[in-house]
C-alpha cells in the first residue's frame, strides 16, 4: 500500500480572465476541504466517510455549483443531484431532482446504506429524505444573487449555459447570442458560473471511494439529469481506483468517463496517470471535461481538456497542491 491520498475538485472550465481575488477564494476553499479530509484520514476515517465529509463542506459553501449556490433551472428553481460510491464492494447511491435537501451527497449515502436501491429521484427522493430525517431547507436557501443574474442572461440569450460557457451580449440587432459551442470564454467575470464539485479518496487500508455533487446547467430544462449522479459516468470507484468527473455532462455520459479510467487500468494495464491521460485525450470526442482520481496504491492524478480546473490533492507522504490552471 502506498498510504492514503485525497483529491478534490470545484469544476472544470475556468475563464482565463478570472480575477485574482476569485482565484484565491477558490483556493482557500479547496485548501480548507483538503485540510478537513487530511485530518479525517489521519484519524482513520474510512474513504467513504471522508468523501462524504468533504463534499458536504463544498455543498455548504456557495462558491461552487452544488448545494447552496447551485445553478438554476429554466423556472428559476434549484434541482440538485449527487452520487457516492464505495470501492471495495462497488456499493453506490445516487439522487436527482432534489429541491429541499441541504446536503444531497448525504442523501445519496443514505440511499446506498439504507435502501435496496442505488438511485432515487425527484418526489421519491424527497420523500425518502423526510423519512430519514435529514436537514431540509426552503429552495430559496440554495439560490444566490449571482445565479439569478446568470439565469437572466441565459434567458436573454435563449440558451442553456454550461457552467463555464456563458453567452455574450452583442449590439447587432440588440439581441443576445451564444458564443461558439467550442469556446468557453469571453464573458465578463462578474457573470462567471462555477462548476460541479467532487472528492476521491484512498484510505490507509487501500480502499477507494468517490463522491460528486452538482446543481447542473444554468437554465436547464426541469427534470434534466446530468452525469454527476450516474455511476460510471460522473462517479466511479472499485477496488483499483476512484474517479469524479466534471464538465459537459452529456459528453461525460456518452463516454462513461469515470468507468473508462478503471477499464483501461484493468484491461490495458495502464497506471493511474497513463489511464487519466488516455481517457481525457481519446474518450471525449469534442467534449470538454476534467476528472480527479486516486488509486489503491496511494497515487493521485487529475486531467482536463478545458482552460483550467479548480482542484487540490494531498498524499500521506506530505505532498499537497492546489491549482486552477
Amino acid at each position: 500500500m502506498g498510504g492514503w491520498a485525497i483529491a478534490v475538485h470545484g469544476g472544470a472550465g475556468v475563464d482565463p480572465n478570472l480575477p485574482n481575488e476569485r482565484q484565491e477564494e477558490a483556493k482557500r476553499l479547496l485548501n480548507r476541504c483538503l485540510d478537513i479530509g487530511i485530518s479525517a484520514l489521519r484519524s482513520n476515517l474510512s474513504a467513504i466517510d471522508v468523501v462524504e465529509l468533504v463534499v458536504r463542506e463544498l455543498e455548504t459553501d456557495p462558491l461552487f455549483n452544488s448545494g447552496r449556490g447551485s445553478a438554476l433551472t429554466e423556472k428559476g428553481t434549484v434541482e440538485m443531484e449527487a452520487s457516492i460510491m464505495d470501492g471495495p464492494k462497488r456499493r453506490c447511491g445516487a439522487v436527482s431532482g432534489l429541491t429541499t435537501v441541504k446536503n444531497p451527497i448525504s442523501l445519496a449515502r443514505l440511499v446506498m446504506d439504507k435502501t435496496p436501491h442505488s438511485y432515487l429521484g425527484f418526489a421519491g427522493a424527497e420523500e425518502f429524505a423526510r423519512k430519514q430525517g435529514v436537514e431540509l431547507v426552503d429552495n430559496e436557501y440554495f439560490i444566490t444573487e449571482d445565479n439569478v443574474g446568470m439565469l437572466k442572461l441565459a434567458k436573454e440569450a435563449n440558451s442553456i449555459l454550461f457552467d463555464y460557457r456563458i453567452p455574450t451580449l452583442t449590439t447587432c440587432g440588440g439581441s443576445a447570442a451564444m458564443e461558439n459551442q467550442l469556446q468557453m470564454n469571453g464573458l465578463p467575470i462578474s457573470l462567471y458560473a462555477p462548476e460541479t464539485v467532487g472528492c476521491v479518496v484512498v484510505d490507509k487500508q487501500g480502499h477507494c471511494a468517490a463522491a460528486t455533487s452538482t446543481g447542473g446547467l444554468m437554465n436547464k430544462m426541469t427534470g434534466r439529469i446530468g452525469d454527476s449522479p450516474l455511476i460510471g459516468s460522473g462517479t466511479y470507484a472499485c477496488d483499483l481506483v476512484a474517479v469524479s468527473c466534471t464538465g459537459e455532462g452529456e459528453a461525460i455520459i456518452r463516454s462513461t468517463l469515470a468507468r473508462e479510467v478503471a477499464a483501461v487500468m484493468e484491461y490495458k494495464g495502464l497506471n493511474l496517470h497513463e489511464a487519466v491521460d488516455y481517457v481525457i485525450k481519446t474518450r471525449l470526442d469534442e467534449g470538454k471535461a476534467g476528472l480527479i482520481a486516486v488509486s489503491k496504491n496511494g497515487e493521485v492524478a487529475c486531467g482536463f481538456n478545458t482552460t483550467g480546473m479548480f482542484r487540490g490533492c494531498a498524499t500521506e507522504d506530505g505532498f499537497m497542491e492546489v491549482g486552477v490552471w
